[in-house]
C-alpha cells in the first residue's frame, strides 16, 4: 500500500505540491483541503471541503481518511500550530512548528531575530503608536519601506516613494486598520536597493539543502512598475543567483538561522524561504517565509528529479544530511494570470477557457484562485493561475510559458508579457 497524503491549502503552490506528489510511486492518493479547480482534476487527487485554517476539521479529516502524511502549504495554519497538533496526534507533518513559524508570523519578531544573531538584513524600527512612527519617519535620511508586522496574505508591504506616501501608509495601517490585526504593529524598514531573488531550502532542524533559485517579479506591471503583488511570475536559472551566491546565502543566512533556532529550542523543519536583496553591501534578508513560495514553487518543483516523498521524510526524520536531492538541469518559467482589479480587488467569477490547449508534456497550468461552477473552471480570486514551462534553455522556456498564457482566456485577465524576457534575450 502506498501513502495517503493530505495537502493543506487551495492555491497555486498547493496545486504544484499535489502535482509533484502525484508523480511519486510511493503515493496512492492525495487529498487537498480545500483545493481548487486544478487539483480537482489532477490524477490521484481529491478535493475535500475543509478550510486550511480549520485545524479541528483537519484533525478529523486525517483520522477519518487514515492519512499517513500531511504537507502544509500556506502560512496561516503553520503559525496557528497545525503541525504541533498533528504531531500530538501521532501524524507525520511537513512544516515548522508554531514557534518556528513565528519567523514569518511576525515581521517584528523576525527582524529582532535577524539582528540578534547577526544575520545580514536592513535596519528597522517597530511601532504601535502612530505619532511615534511618524516622528521616526521624519528623522530618517531616506524614505523607508512600510510593513504590517503580521500575516497580511502577501499584501502588507508598502514601498513608498515619498515621505508623505509613507506617512499615509502608516496612518492607514495603524489608524484605519487597513490590514486588520496584522497591522497592530508597523515596521519602518530601511529600503534596500538591488535585484531581488528567492532562495528556498529544505531543512531538517540542522542540515539543509538549497533549492534552485527563482527570480520573482513582485510588481503588477511590466518593467517592474505598479503596485506590489504576491508575485506575477518567476524563472530559473537567474544570472544573479549562481552557485557562488547560493553557497554564500547558505553559509551566511540559512546555516546560522537553523543553528540559532536549534539553540533557542525551536528547531526549524520544513521549507525556509529567504527573500534576499542583493545590495551593494552584499546579500541581505528582506523577509523569511516559513513555507514554499508562490509562484516560486511552480518554477522549482517541476525541476525536482528526486522523489519528493523521500525529501519530505528526510526533513521530518532529521536525515537530510544523508539524503541526496537531485534537480533537472533545465530552465523553468512561470507566468501568473490575475483577475481584473488585482491586487486591490478581485472581479466576479468568470469562466476560464483554453486550459486544455495551454498544457503539454513540458508545460503545466497550475490553478490558484479557481473553482468549478456548472462543470467549468471559473476565476475565484486575485491570482487565478500560473502557466509553467520547462525547457533546455531559458529563452525556450519563456517562449513556451508566454505561448501557454496566450491560449488561456477569461474576462479581465491581467498578466505580464516581460516575465524572464530580458534575461532570456541576454542568454539566448
Amino acid at each position: 500500500m502506498g501513502r495517503r497524503v493530505l495537502v493543506i491549502g487551495g492555491g497555486g503552490r498547493e496545486h504544484a505540491l499535489a502535482w509533484t506528489l502525484a508523480r511519486s510511486s510511493q503515493v496512492d492518493e492525495i487529498l487537498v483541503a480545500p483545493g481548487n479547480a486544478g487539483t480537482a482534476t489532477e490524477p490521484r487527487c481529491r478535493n475535500v471541503a475543509v478550510a486550511a485554517t480549520d485545524i479541528e476539521g483537519i484533525l478529523s479529516l486525517v483520522a477519518d481518511e487514515e492519512i499517513d502524511l500531511v504537507v502544509v502549504g500556506p502560512e496561516d495554519p503553520l503559525v496557528a500550530g497545525v503541525v504541533d497538533r498533528l504531531a500530538e496526534a501521532g501524524v507525520r507533518a511537513f512544516g515548522p512548528s508554531a514557534a518556528a513559524a513565528q519567523l514569518e508570523g511576525s515581521k517584528s519578531h523576525c527582524k529582532d531575530f535577524l539582528v540578534r544573531h547577526g544575520i545580514p538584513t536592513g535596519a528597522a524600527a517597530t511601532f504601535t503608536d502612530v505619532d511615534e512612527a511618524l516622528a521616526h519617519l521624519r528623522s530618517l535620511p531616506a524614505v523607508p519601506v512600510i510593513k504590517a508586522s503580521g500575516l497580511a496574505a502577501g499584501k502588507g508591504v508598502i514601498v513608498a516613494e515619498t515621505e508623505e506616501e509613507a506617512a499615509q501608509a502608516i496612518r492607514e495601517i495603524l489608524l484605519d486598520g487597513r490590514f486588520g490585526s496584522a497591522g497592530d504593529e508597523v515596521l519602518l524598514e530601511e529600503r534596500l536597493h538591488g535585484p531581488e531573488v528567492s532562495i528556498l531550502a529544505f531543512c531538517d532542524g540542522l542540515d539543509f539543502h538549497v533549492m534552485p533559485a527563482a527570480q520573482d517579479h513582485k510588481r503588477l506591471g511590466e518593467g517592474d512598475m505598479g503596485p506590489n503583488t504576491g508575485g506575477m511570475g518567476a524563472f530559473h536559472p537567474s544570472p544573479i543567483a549562481d552557485d557562488a551566491l547560493l553557497e554564500q546565502v547558505g553559509k551566511e543566512v540559512i546555516a546560522p538561522t537553523l543553528q540559532a533556532m536549534l539553540d533557542e529550542g525551536r528547531p526549524y523543519r520544513g521549507v525556509l524561504y529567504a527573500g534576499m536583496m542583493l545590495s551593494a553591501d552584499g546579500p541581505k534578508v528582506i523577509e523569511f517565509n516559513c513555507r514554499f513560495g508562490d509562484p516560486e514553487t511552480q518554477v522549482v518543483l517541476p525541476l525536482l528529479a528526486s522523489d519528493i516523498v523521500d525529501v519530505i521524510d528526510a526533513c521530518i526524520d532529521g536525515t537530510l544530511g544523508d539524503t541526496e536531492v537531485q534537480w533537472a538541469d533545465r530552465a523553468a518559467v512561470t507566468v501568473v494570470m490575475a483577475s481584473e482589479g488585482y491586487p486591490v480587488s478581485s472581479s466576479a467569477p468568470t469562466a476560464i477557457s483554453g486550459l486544455d490547449d495551454a498544457g503539454d508534456g513540458n508545460r503545466v497550468v497550475f490553478h490558484a484562485g479557481t473553482a468549478m461552477a456548472d462543470g467549468v473552471p471559473h476565476t475565484a480570486g486575485g491570482r487565478v493561475l500560473a502557466v509553467t514551462a520547462v525547457r533546455y534553455t531559458l529563452a525556450a522556456a519563456a517562449d513556451a510559458a508566454h505561448e501557454g498564457v496566450a491560449r488561456v482566456n477569461f474576462a479581465g485577465a491581467q498578466h505580464r508579457d516581460d516575465i524572464a524576457r530580458a534575461t532570456a534575450e541576454v542568454t539566448r
